[in-house]
């Protein structure tokens, strides 16, 4: 094979971003074949826009038995992704979900359980992993550059979203419909690059969430979470959707210093050495490690969605390993999940999380949802 022929579920905003380059011949080795909708006029505007010779399908069970296509990309509502994820890679096809992953980690477990047994390429759309300053932070905590992690920050509140946006689609912002609010829609990005990029996962989580914060809506659109690690390291992660102007500043603290990204800058307040060899050698009570501040280079770049196609199909075509292995989509939704679950029991969340627990709460909210279930 040196064409990968590639079908795409779902064609809302997404789904036809990634169709156009696919159509545009931006992702070497790759062909959009075919697409599925349950809707037929948004059918007939995919053959008016990219030409009668594309296939069309009403289901994406009709897609998947095609036999048009080598590998799908799943762009469809949140509760899908794992159910459709699951029926391709038993159908043989390769699997490109957007994120997130899932709604809840049982579902998503389940789908990384049958993705393990296939021998098919399954990979996720964690497209600011490819984002030079983030994959620059990651190599730099890698590397020991900064020392062993001591705190991470991530205040992330520049997702303001008016009530307009809410009232623009019945299913926005309600449990039954998207499953969750900024943590779920806006951060998984974050949440993902948080633990990707300083290699931690939080050992329990102690959140507060506010729901319809200043808005009319159902779902978690304020977050203030705290988190402890292993290695005795802690962690604050803050995000809404009602504040403007807003801010994204990540800092991971270690024990060579500071990095802080922000305003797409990456700044190193860096130690001449290790703060424990000065704190164990130092005699003087004010004492102070030397410390060099600059401006981390960083390699012209955006985070596009087509970078991590173009791994997914390379990895097919030529095994290059994954950038964003599907499995890997659990983690960030780990945390969301904890998140919730501890604003729900109003109490710490050990991770990994009561599974079983978090999935009653969340029908729980599904019941009282202002739009029937899925």
């Amino acid at each position: 094979m040196d064409t990968v022929r590639i079908g795409i579920v779902g064609l809302g905003n997404m789904g036809k971003g990634h169709a156009q380059y696919l159509i545009e011949g931006q992702v070497e080795g790759a062909a959009l074949t075919a697409v599925s909708d349950i809707r037929p006029d948004s059918l007939a505007q995919a053959k008016e826009d990219w030409g009668a010779q594309l296939r069309t399908y009403a289901s994406a069970s009709e897609l998947f038995r095609s036999g048009e296509i080598d590998g799908v990309l799943l762009c469809t509502p949140h509760y899908d992704h794992p159910r459709l994820a699951i029926e391709a890679l038993q159908a043989g096809l390769h699997v490109l979900v957007e994120k997130p992953a899932g709604v809840y980690t049982k579902q998503v477990r389940e789908m990384n359980e049958i993705a393990a047994q296939s021998d098919r390429v399954f990979g996720i759309m964690y497209n600011q992993r490819t984002n030079p300053l983030y994959a620059k932070l990651k190599d730099l905590i890698s590397s020991g550059e900064l020392g062993e992690v001591r705190r991470t920050n991530w205040i992330i509140t520049n997702w303001y979203r008016p009530q307009a946006y809410y009232n623009s689609g019945g299913w926005r912002a309600t449990w039954a419909g998207e499953g969750g609010g900024v943590l779920i829609n806006q951060d998984p990005h974050q949440l993902d690059l948080w633990q990707w990029t300083t290699g931690l996962m939080p050992k329990r989580v102690r959140a507060f969430c506010g729901f319809g914060k200043h808005r009319d809506i159902e779902v978690e659109n304020d977050v203030t979470a705290y988190v402890e690690y292993d290695n005795g390291a802690t962690g604050v992660f803050v995000t809404s959707t009602h504040e403007w102007p807003g801010t994204n500043r990540f800092e991971v603290s270690g024990d060579r210093g500071k990095i802080v990204i922000e305003n797409d800058r990456m700044t190193f307040w860096r130690l001449r050495q290790l703060e424990s060899e000065f704190n164990r050698a130092n005699t003087e009570s004010f004492a102070q490690p030397e410390c060099w501040q600059f401006d981390i280079p960083i390699v012209p770049g955006e985070a596009q969605h087509k970078e991590i196609t173009q791994n997914w199909t390379n990895a097919i075509l030529r095994g290059t390993p994954l950038l964003a292995p599907g499995e890997e989509g659990i983690q960030g939704l780990m945390i969301s999940n904890a998140m919730l679950l501890s604003t729900w029991i109003d109490d710490w969340v050990e991770l990994p999380i009561d599974e079983d627990l978090f999935y009653e709460k969340l029908q729980e909210q599904i019941a009282r949802s202002a739009v029937s279930a899925r």
